[in-house]
């Protein structure tokens, strides 16, 4: 360190001005002390010159350590003060904080102690209200409702064993059998309108609805009372409907039509005349047991319509076939038992497995009646039709109850769907068993449709129609049954006529009615109209052949032995036969447009139809076209040159076109 310090001062400007000028440095030394010495005594004299000031100066600071003093204990004091301040306001803090938490709890008890007294006591207006308003008054359903609170309240509170339940049990035990006793007597007032004759149910049932609090009130107070105004609904309703449904059952089937069809009007019986001197004739019910006309109506715009009126239609002396009085009799029951399930749902609070007890205790009486009608009907009922018409009409119904949200009709729906077709079942292989033992020897020889294809096409139509919107296979294999009975029917029938060409006219004129019905009747194509159609297609190739042959049977031999050797490679064997096509070719030429005049004449007088008729008439010209021109394929060029020229021959045909 020393060392360090040492090269500092040999470092500095004055020592090495010294070292260069060769000075003594002991002398150099007395004369830096000598100058130190001089400078000292300088400031001596300076520090006594200045000795005044510096006292004054002294004093200043003295005073000043004093003030400083002074300031410091003020300071000293202000900080004490402040700490006791600060600690006052920690102690105002947490009184405040207590302050605020008991007046928290305060409210908190008194906003329950002033609920709980609300609930309790039971002020004068709400014993005046029990006690003398009328239960029809606007205020009283508020004072019912005040009360239903209280009592269940000191219920509530009874369970706690708070002892102000004591005090105002009696008053509100009282202030309840008041209350119950007034529903029950208006209840029962209510319930006791429902008996008045020509009464609308849906009035007074809407009144109670209006009301189905005080119901509810006695339900969770009163269960015995309760009990009773049920119970007095339940008789009361259940009496009404079935009233009304046996009178309205019987005055109905007053209206339908006196003669009804009979074991005998099944579909292979023949219809037997007259009955008697005086017997009117029953063309209103027999021609509709197997022709629907406008007895489909029911399913469509009559589904749905104004139930008939028993004593209007007895004085317009209106008839109506089963189907129509069913109908209107169903659709009544659906309205009322819609409304009536609907209504005890919502007035007696029950759902499910409890609605459908109740319901079933109102109207099984009524529906118990409605299906033994229906069984004393159906047991002498032959109208296949009509049933037919009942069953889609029970079917359309339910699924009315299921789009109103009321299944409570289901097991009645299918009750009455198992008897109507029972019996459908029963009438139809009647009517297939008829079809099958009818014996065709015992019908005049006729080409025309015969009555049973007749009655066929409409009943088949009827069904097929009616069975469009909801198919079933059963009834499908039951047309299927009768379909193939038919035909054959029908072909036992031809076989009586001695000559193909009249029994190919009965086949057509029948296959082409039971189509036409077919195709009018009904709206997509069914396996009898395919069915009928085929037949009808292969007897109309095959009558256009028989009536051509006797005018034209030469020409159309000659075609076909020809067509037959040219296959067989024989055409020179053709050649050897041109003399008896050249006497083919003179006779045509001869006797064509007579031919042609007799064809006509015969087609159109052989067929009912002027449509069917002419366009067999116009199947056979043109199947005679084209075996002129495969006639003329055949002949030598000499002998073709003697045929007529086609031109004329379509020229002629075209006066034979008709438009129907």
């Amino acid at each position: 360190m020393a060392d360090v310090e040492l090269e500092e001062h040999l470092e500095s400007d004055v020592v090495q001005e010294v070292l260069k000028s060769g000075t003594d440095l002991r002398q150099y030394s007395r004369q830096i002390e000598q100058e130190l010495k001089e400078v000292e005594n300088k400031s001596i004299q300076d520090y006594i010159k200045e000795s005044q000031n510096i006292v004054s100066l002294h004093n200043q600071i003295a005073a000043c350590d004093f003030i400083l003093e002074r300031m410091e204990s003020m300071l000293l004091g202000f900080q004490s003060d402040l700490g006791s301040i600060s600690s006052e306001i920690v102690s105002l803090q947490r009184k405040s904080v207590s302050m605020s938490q008991q007046l928290h709890n305060r409210q908190a008890v008194r906003a329950q102690l002033s609920q709980f007294i609300d609930d309790i006591a039971v002020p004068p207006t709400l014993i005046t209200g029990i006690l003398e308003c009328n239960v029809t008054e606007k205020e009283f359903p508020t004072h019912l409702a005040d009360l239903n609170h209280k009592i269940s309240f000191v219920k509530e509170q009874s369970y706690k064993d708070v002892k102000a339940c004591q005090d105002v049990k009696d008053v509100i035990e009282q202030l309840k059998v008041a209350a119950v006793t007034k529903i029950r007597a208006y209840m029962l007032e209510q319930i006791s309108r429902f008996r008045k004759p020509m009464t609308n149910y849906q009035v007074p049932q809407n009144a109670m609805l209006k009301y189905k609090f005080y119901f509810e009130f006695t339900l969770a107070n009163e269960r015995a009372v309760a009990q009773e105004i049920c119970g007095e609904y339940v008789d009361t309703m259940s009496k009404i409907y079935f009233s009304y449904f046996k009178s309205y059952s019987s005055k109905l089937m007053k209206l339908q039509f006196e003669e009804q069809a009979g074991k005998d009007d099944l579909m292979g019986i023949e219809e037997t005349g007259h009955k008697g001197l005086f017997h009117k004739s029953s063309l209103k019910q027999k021609n509709t047991v197997f022709t629907i006309g406008s007895r489909g109506e029911v399913l469509t715009t009559q589904l749905e319509a104004d139930i008939i009126i028993p004593h209007s239609a007895q004085k317009s002396e209106i008839r109506y076939p089963y189907e129509a009085l069913f109908r209107s009799e169903q659709y009544a029951l659906v309205d009322n038992a819609c409304r009536e399930y609907l209504f005890i749902c919502d007035f007696f609070m029950v759902k499910a497995n409890q609605a459908m007890e109740l319901f079933n205790r109102i109207l099984s009486e009524t529906l118990n009646l409605m299906v033994k009608n229906l069984k004393t009907y159906v047991s002498s009922c032959y109208d296949g039709i009509a049933l037919f018409l009942c069953m889609h009409l029970v079917m359309r119904y339910q699924m009315l109850c299921h789009k109103r949200a009321v299944p409570a009709l289901d097991q009645y729906w299918e009750a009455l769907q198992a008897i109507l077709w029972q019996r459908f079942e029963y009438v139809f292989r009647l009517n297939i068993q008829s079809v099958k033992d009818c014996d065709p020897t015992k019908f005049t020889k006729e080409t025309k449709p015969h009555y049973i294809t007749r009655r066929y096409a409409e009943f088949s139509a009827a069904i097929v129609g009616i069975s469009e919107s909801f198919p079933d296979e059963q009834v499908t294999r039951l047309l299927a049954q009768l379909l193939d009975e038919v035909e054959c029917y029908v072909l036992r029938m031809a076989a009586i006529f001695p000559q193909r060409k009249e029994q190919l006219i009965f086949l057509i004129n029948n296959y082409d009615m039971v189509l036409s019905i077919l195709m009018e009747r009904t709206r997509d194509s069914s396996k009898e109209m395919d069915s009928f159609r085929e037949q009808l297609s292969g007897r109309s190739a095959e009558y256009v052949e028989e009536i051509l042959s006797p005018y034209f049977g030469g020409v159309m031999q000659f075609v076909k032995e020809g067509e037959a050797l040219v296959e067989k490679g024989q055409g020179d064997a053709l050649k050897k036969q041109e003399g008896k096509a050249l006497q083919l070719v003179q006779s045509f030429s001869n006797t064509w447009k007579r031919s042609l005049e007799l064809i006509n004449h015969e087609v159109l007088s052989s067929f009912p139809s002027l449509v069917t008729g002419s366009t067999l008439l116009q199947l056979a010209l043109t199947q005679l076209v084209q075996y002129y021109h495969r006639f003329s394929k055949l002949l030598t060029p000499n002998t073709k040159a003697q045929l007529t020229n086609i031109h004329h021959i379509m020229v002629e045909i075209k006066k034979y076109k008709t438009n129907y």
